[in-house]
């Protein structure tokens, strides 16, 4: 076996244990996703759990460049950006790969946002088009009619909408010859990173390619994905750890069964219904099932594999897995939009497995770097010794959308992507997360920016200072909290806190508690010093 850590220019740099393959970054990510699709083209590739409809890869590969040419039909040229508001379901999967083939972008959004966030991420992203369900045009109707900005509905075509049919059965021949770069960007995922408001993250053909080989691809790969699984997505695509499913299962042949929401019920029921054998899961989705007096009703026997991602699971719900799935492997994994999607992964699943530690996040993914440095000097760090996760390799971010300030922040110039996770890598070659240094409240795998709350707290008129951090949750894993300085003589309540805020923000940002109080703890340069109120809210005292 190859050696697992190399001495480069001073750094301490870790590899994975498995060794380098090919990678054909070169290709379009439509083109690798379908590269060997001679192989299966007749076999089921996208199954509606919600109906039942199954769709071959061959149509879905055709479909998708119908819909490229739907897309230049209605004006989408190369370097656009489409938004997807959409559940899961085959229409998102349709209209992502068909950006991919007109060599646009596309941002995903979460259809649960509140119209100002919608807006907000349709003019960060400055889309031209977006492909959503008649019930959620009401929440960009006034200002796609003001800027120009074609809706594509689903479903039905309220008025002033056009129907998905327009895209999905256009002549794919009246597609142009489109060149696409390794370089372009495809995806545009919205991330806070390690710290302030939502940023456009930029996500190239050659990133996301790189990425999905990195788990599925050569001869022992990471996930073992194979032809004959059937993967359930019951995450939400625009959560771009289900995308990466997503794309995975595309490229090795395997059947995707979309769940358009998670329901307790209807989950068990698929797996049973389908043999689910590949599950991709949250610690909520764990928690939901552990909790759940009708799961032991349910043949559970086909999942093999149970991933959990987006948050750590703890040692009680990794026995629930083990207990309610018997034949299955469980393996942890580590992710972050900005790498791509995987840093690290579980080999419990190779064709050759590996033994894993209770509590690791498995090893670095091949053909990439990682480095564990000292938050304060920089300098790398040796095994068993905690410090920030640094990656590097072609699957990481092209950068931030028109933040060269905040893609300098996060990639240094020596292509070092620093995560603001604090962890380390023991004797074993595995990864351990101990910390974070970023500031980011994680509800159920979905992100919240305390600066994003903050600053909606402070255009209340009674709000003189505020602060946001996590507060411990069982079934969410953190909530968001606030700590609130109200103007002098105001008698502004609690209650009146969380309704300013609810009716702005989608669910998981809503404010769960509010605490008032004198000042904001604030370091000289002005920065909120959030550990003081993370300790205050621990002890019981954050008054």
């Amino acid at each position: 076996m190859a050696t697992k850590t190399e001495q480069a220019g001073g750094d301490i740099i870790f590899r994975s244990k498995l060794p380098d393959i090919y990678i054909p970054n070169h290709l379009p990510l439509h083109s690798y996703c379908f590269e060997n699709i001679s192989a299966f083209r007749d076999r089921p590739c996208l199954i509606n759990g919600s109906d039942d409809r199954v769709y071959t890869y061959a149509e879905v590969e055709l479909t998708c460049r119908k819909v490229a040419a739907g897309l230049h039909k209605v004006g989408i040229n190369h370097g656009d950006t489409i938004m997807i508001l959409l559940p899961n379901s085959p229409e998102f999967v349709f209209a992502f790969l068909g950006a991919s083939y007109r060599g646009a972008v596309a941002t995903m959004a979460n259809p649960l946002f509140t119209p100002a966030e919608v807006i907000k991420q349709v003019k960060a992203s400055n889309a031209k088009l977006i492909v959503t369900l008649a019930c959620y045009v009401d929440k960009v109707r006034e200002y796609a009619w003001e800027n120009d900005i074609k809706v594509i509905c689903t479903d039905s075509a309220p008025k002033g909408c056009s129907h998905f049919s327009e895209l999905s059965e256009a002549d794919e021949r009246d597609m142009p010859e489109t060149e696409v770069k390794p370089d372009d960007v495809v995806a545009l995922p919205y991330s806070s990173g390690t710290t302030g408001l939502p940023k456009g993250v930029m996500l190239t053909h050659k990133g996301l390619v790189t990425s999905i080989a990195q788990q599925v691809d050569g001869e022992n790969p990471h996930l073992y994905f194979h032809d004959q699984d059937v993967v359930l997505c019951a995450l939400p695509f625009f959560h771009i750890y289900s995308n990466s499913i997503l794309l995975c299962g595309l490229r090795v042949g395997a059947r995707i069964l979309i769940m358009q929401k998670f329901d307790i019920n209807l989950f068990l029921e698929l797996i049973q219904k389908y043999k689910v054998t590949i599950g991709p899961f949250v610690p909520p989705i764990v928690l939901a099932i552990a909790k759940s007096p009708v799961v032991d009703n349910y043949d559970l026997s086909s999942v093999r594999t149970v991933m959990s991602g987006a948050a750590p699971l703890g040692k009680e719900l990794q026995d629930t897995v083990r207990t309610k799935f018997p034949n299955a492997k469980l393996g942890q994994g580590y992710g972050m939009t900005e790498a791509g999607s995987v840093l690290a992964m579980c080999l419990a699943f190779a064709k050759e497995p590996f033994e894993i530690k209770s509590g690791s996040c498995g090893t670095v993914v091949r053909n990439a770097d990682m480095k564990i440095v000292d938050p304060d000097t920089g300098s790398s760090l040796p095994r068993n010794q905690p410090g920030e996760i640094c990656i590097r390799g072609d699957q990481i971010m092209k950068g931030y959308l028109n933040d060269p300030e905040a893609t300098e922040r996060t990639i240094d110039k020596e292509g070092w992507l620093h995560t603001g996770d604090i962890g380390y890598i023991d004797d074993d070659d595995e990864l351990f997360i101990v910390d974070r240094l970023k500031e980011l409240i994680k509800y159920k795998g979905f992100q919240v920016a305390p600066a994003e709350l903050e600053a909606l707290l402070l255009t209340h008129p009674q709000i003189s200072d505020a602060a946001a951090i996590p507060m411990k949750d069982e079934q969410a894993g953190e909530v968001p909290v606030a700590f609130v300085v109200k103007t002098s003589g105001c008698s502004l309540t609690e209650d009146e806190v969380k309704e300013f805020v609810s009716k702005q923000v989608v669910f998981y940002k809503r404010i769960k508690k509010v605490f008032f109080v004198d000042a904001i703890p604030k370091s000289p340069s002005g920065k909120i010093l959030r550990k003081n109120l993370r300790a205050r809210l621990e002890a019981g005292i954050p008054n």
